[in-house]
């Protein structure tokens, strides 16, 4: 018994490390980047999603931690447009830590609602969401002076955020409906479900 529980550690830590080094691939692969930061991945979100939702919220806001801790260490570079501690701090987690960690929280209906397909569905456009509300925020209070003049930052940074979260958010709930539905994403072996 304590072996086999040994096991399932060690398989969810395996697993979790190959997500988030697939997250990170697949993030460094843009299908559009925007000229101020954000772009359109192809399922960069999805493996993220996909180890929340398998292990659970707990682990899945470790995992989503880590996954913001990593996109950091790849945007250190935006740290010399912003200045003053105010704005590093927001820049750290709007932009980042919440913002990605938020895809840890992707189980959040995995006990409310029966349907596997169903809950990851809504879970990921959730957590979408909530990663396009951080980049809003963060839009507004220290990338205002990039809104080309615009007297309605807010409106900039909505419509900015928008332009790729919104895909980013229908390309992630895609790929969880798909995925889903051809894997028993439950079972402690990912495994093709069977035909019925």
């Amino acid at each position: 018994m304590e072996i086999s529980s040994k096991n399932q550690k060690i398989r969810r830590l395996v697993e979790t490390a190959i997500m988030l080094a697939l997250s990170t691939i697949l993030a460094e692969i843009p299908v559009l980047s925007l000229p101020y930061g954000g772009s359109v991945t192809i399922f960069s979100q999805v493996p993220m999603v996909i180890v929340a939702y398998r292990y659970g919220l707990k682990w899945g806001a470790f995992s989503g931690l880590g996954m913001g801790i990593i996109q950091l260490l790849f945007g250190l570079g935006n740290f010399s447009y912003v200045k003053g501690i105010v704005s590093y701090l927001i820049l750290v987690f709007a932009d980042y830590i919440i913002a990605f960690g938020a895809l840890g929280l992707s189980a959040m209906f995995k006990n409310k609602i029966k349907s596997t397909t169903v809950s990851l569905a809504l879970g990921s456009a959730v957590v979408s969401v909530i990663r396009f509300i951080c980049h809003f925020i963060s839009g507004v209070t220290i990338w205002g002076e990039y809104s080309n003049g615009a007297k309605a930052v807010w409106l900039y940074s909505l419509t900015y955020n928008a332009s790729y979260m919104l895909p980013e958010l229908i390309i992630t709930v895609v790929g969880c409906v798909v995925l889903s539905s051809i894997f028993d994403l439950t079972s402690q072996e990912i495994k093709v479900k069977a035909r019925k």
